[in-house]
């Protein structure tokens, strides 16, 4: 979850990415929990949930820790959340958007500003980087078969994708944010279904620092990430190979 596409091809010991991925599973459970709050039960008549149960689906999360989660906030529990944004600096002059879901936003941004304040960082102004950051449309999807990826690729380009990353694990493929729904009908009339779509934080400038200032960065990084308040995180740290190992 946390920055720009390029960081999730890192590989890591198996021991991290089953750790990262029980996170996610909880923060994408949560998520449709909180889709059922805000908009019903129904995925017909709710995109938020029907979105929620998408990138579920797309992360292997089962299906029997769906339908529980879409049950138990589907009862009679008043608690509300909230969607919130906040936006920060890290060390270095690294800007981070955070992205949270919760039922306490004082707990929340006092967590935050913890964060930010051991690692040398600090909350800044919402509006100050909308400069670095285009919010875009991002939909992952499992890499095509050879004879069906140029069609596919022409087909995505007509239905609004701008650029689409290719790498042994995935295409990332992304288009402006109003193009959303034009690139989802594509993705349904071709019977594909996204490991996970959602509108995105895409740095349009970077910034670079050595391996030293990145470990900073990345522990920070780490503490929002396990924060389970906080549901995505997007950084403008230029990857560099020799990054790598920080990750282990």
């Amino acid at each position: 979850m946390a920055g720009h596409s390029k960081w999730a091809n890192i590989k890591h010991r198996k021991g991290v990415v089953d750790a990262r991925r029980s996170k996610l599973f909880t923060k994408l459970v949560k998520e449709i929990m909180v889709a059922v709050k805000v908009g019903g039960d129904n995925p017909d008549a709710n995109p938020r949930l029907r979105l929620a149960i998408q990138n579920a689906r797309g992360a292997s999360v089962p299906k029997d820790n769906i339908e529980r989660a879409i049950n138990k906030a589907s009862g009679n529990s008043d608690q509300l959340y909230l969607d919130l944004t906040y936006e920060a600096y890290g060390p270095f002059g690294v800007a981070i958007y955070i992205e949270c879901t919760t039922d306490n936003q004082n707990r929340t941004v006092q967590n935050i500003k913890t964060y930010l304040n051991k690692a040398g960082g600090s909350l800044s102004t919402n509006g100050s980087l909308e400069f670095i950051f285009d919010q875009m449309a991002v939909f992952r999807i499992a890499v095509p078969k050879q004879d069906q990826s140029e069609s596919l690729e022409l087909g995505l380009i007509d239905a609004g994708a701008e650029d689409i990353e290719k790498s042994e694990e995935n295409w990332t493929v992304l288009g402006q944010k109003t193009d959303f729904g034009h690139l989802q009908r594509f993705f349904q009339e071709q019977g594909l279904e996204p490991e996970s779509a959602g509108l995105e934080r895409i740095p349009k400038v970077s910034k670079e620092l050595t391996r030293e200032e990145a470990a900073q960065i990345v522990k920070l990084l780490d503490n929002l990430e396990n924060d389970d308040d906080i549901k995505a995180i997007y950084h403008n740290l230029e990857y560099r190979e020799e990054f790598e190992g920080l990750f282990e």
